[in-house]
C-alpha cells in the first residue's frame, strides 16, 4: 500500500470499522436483551463500582443526560442501582444490583466472542502487532491534540 493510498483510506478504514463493531456489538448484545451502550455502563460501573453518574459520563464520553437515560432503563430493569454520596447528596453514585452482576455474567463470552469474529484469519502475533501499533497511533492522536490547544492558547495569548 502507498503512502497516497495510506493517507486515503486511514480514517475511512477506521471510522467504517468502528461503526461495523459498533453495529455488530449492539446485535450480539440484543441476545441478551441490552444495548451495547447499555452493556457498556454496566461494565465501567462493575470495574468501578461507586463512580459518580458525571464521572462515567465523562468516562464515556457522552452527555449527562445521555448517560441519565441510559441509567434510567437500567434502574428500571433491576440491573443498576443509583445510590446518594454520603457527603454530598446531590451526587449519585451507582452499583450493580445482582440481576447486573448475572447478566454480566451470562454475557462474559461476548466480548471474546466479537473480537475473536473480528480478528478471524489474523495470526496471534499480528493481532498483537495491531493491537501495539493502535495503541501508538491513541497516543499519536492524542498527543498532537494536546499540541494543537497549546499551540492555539499561545496563538490566542499573542494575538488576544
Amino acid at each position: 500500500m502507498t503512502r497516497g493510498s495510506v493517507d486515503q483510506n486511514f480514517l475511512f478504514t477506521l471510522s467504517e470499522l468502528y461503526r461495523l463493531l459498533r453495529v455488530y456489538a449492539d446485535k450480539e448484545a440484543s441476545r441478551f436483551g441490552i444495548t451495547r451502550a447499555q452493556w457498556a455502563v454496566l461494565a465501567k460501573v462493575e470495574r468501578s463500582e461507586g463512580m459518580k453518574q458525571s464521572e462515567l459520563a465523562e468516562l464515556l464520553e457522552v452527555q449527562p443526560i445521555t448517560l441519565t437515560r441510559l441509567i434510567d432503563k437500567l434502574c428500571d430493569n433491576d440491573w443498576l442501582e443509583r445510590r446518594s454520596d454520603a457527603s454530598d447528596r446531590r451526587v449519585k453514585r451507582l452499583y450493580l444490583k445482582k440481576a447486573g452482576r448475572q447478566l454480566l455474567g451470562r454475557m462474559s463470552g461476548l466480548r471474546s466472542e466479537i473480537t475473536a469474529n473480528a480478528l478471524d484469519g489474523i495470526n496471534p502475533a499480528d493481532a498483537h502487532r495491531l493491537l501495539t501499533q493502535l495503541e501508538t497511533i491513541k497516543e499519536n492522536v492524542r498527543t498532537a491534540i494536546q499540541t494543537s490547544g497549546a499551540e492555539q492558547a499561545r496563538k490566542e495569548q499573542r494575538y488576544g
